[in-house]
C-alpha cells in the first residue's frame, strides 16, 4: 500500500488557500495535514506534525516564502504557488521542485504533483493532464532572471532554443542573442518546464518547440545541430518518438 504524500499549504489569501485545498482533495496520493495564513504558522505545524510536502507562497506578510525555506533545514519538498514570476530564479536555487504562476489550473498542478512523486518514489502511477489555453498563456509570459556580468538579464522561455554547458557557465542561444551566464546546466534543468525543454546531451538541453528535424543522433534547431548523447536517446525516443 501506498503511503500518502503529507501536505501542508501556506498562502496569505483564503482563495488561493481554497483552491489549492480544492485541488489537493482531489489527488488520492496526497493528505493535506494543515493549511495556515503566513510563515510563522508554518513554523509551528512543520515543529509539530510530518510534513512531506508545502504548497508554498511567496508574497506574505512578515516573512516572504523564500526566507521562509532559507530557515528550514531540513526542508520538506516545495512547490511555489505565487502571483509573480520573477523569483523563479531564487525559489530553484533553493531546490524548489516546481514554479506555480497563479491563477492555477487543475492540468498544471497536476504536473508538479507528478514531479513530486517521481521524487519520493512512492508510486509508479503518474497522473494524467492535459494541455489548457491558460496553461499556454501563463508559459508564454513565464520568464527568469541571470546574472550576466553586473546586469540581470531578462530571458522568456519561449525564445530559448538550447543551452549549452561551459563547464561552470551555460550558453543561453535564444531567437535573437547569446547569454553566458554563471551557473550549472543541472541548476538550469531544474527551472525549466519539463513540458517544454529537453536534456539530449550531459552539455545541452534543447527547447522542444524550436525543433526543426531530429534523429537518434542529432536534433537540428534553427540550422544548428545538437548532438543527442548515448546515455540521453531513450528519454529522447520516449519524448520525440522515432520514425
Amino acid at each position: 500500500m501506498n503511503t500518502k504524500i503529507k501536505c501542508l499549504i501556506v498562502d496569505d489569501e483564503p482563495l488561493a488557500r481554497e483552491i489549492i485545498e480544492n485541488y489537493v482533495s482531489r489527488i488520492d496520493h496526497l493528505e493535506l495535514i494543515a493549511s495556515c495564513a503566513n510563515a510563522l504558522e508554518a513554523f509551528n505545524i512543520i515543529a509539530d506534525k510530518s510534513i512531506d510536502l508545502i504548497f508554498l507562497d511567496i508574497q506574505m506578510p512578515d516573512l516572504t516564502g523564500i526566507d521562509f525555506l532559507k530557515d528550514l533545514n531540513p526542508s520538506p519538498k516545495v512547490i511555489f504557488t505565487t502571483a509573480y514570476s520573477n523569483y523563479a530564479v531564487d525559489a530553484f536555487n533553493l531546490e524548489a521542485i516546481d514554479y506555480l504562476l497563479k491563477p492555477i489550473e487543475f492540468s498544471r498542478f497536476l504536473k508538479s504533483v507528478n514531479k513530486v512523486l517521481k521524487l519520493s518514489k512512492s508510486t509508479s502511477t503518474l497522473l494524467v493532464s492535459s494541455n489548457s489555453n491558460e496553461e499556454e498563456k501563463n508559459y508564454q509570459d513565464l520568464f527568469i532572471y541571470l546574472k550576466v556580468e553586473k546586469k540581470m538579464q531578462k530571458i522568456f522561455f519561449k525564445n530559448i532554443l538550447f543551452i549549452e554547458s561551459l563547464k561552470n557557465y551555460i550558453k543561453i542561444k535564444t531567437s535573437d542573442r547569446e547569454i553566458i551566464a554563471y551557473k550549472s546546466i543541472s541548476s538550469i534543468e531544474r527551472i525549466l518546464p519539463s513540458s517544454r525543454f529537453l536534456r539530449v546531451h550531459r552539455s545541452f538541453i534543447i527547447g522542444i518547440d524550436h525543433i526543426d528535424a531530429f534523429s537518434t543522433t542529432e536534433i537540428e534547431l534553427k540550422g544548428i545541430k545538437i548532438p543527442v548523447g548515448r546515455n540521453y536517446k531513450a528519454s529522447v525516443k520516449e519524448k520525440l518518438g522515432y520514425f
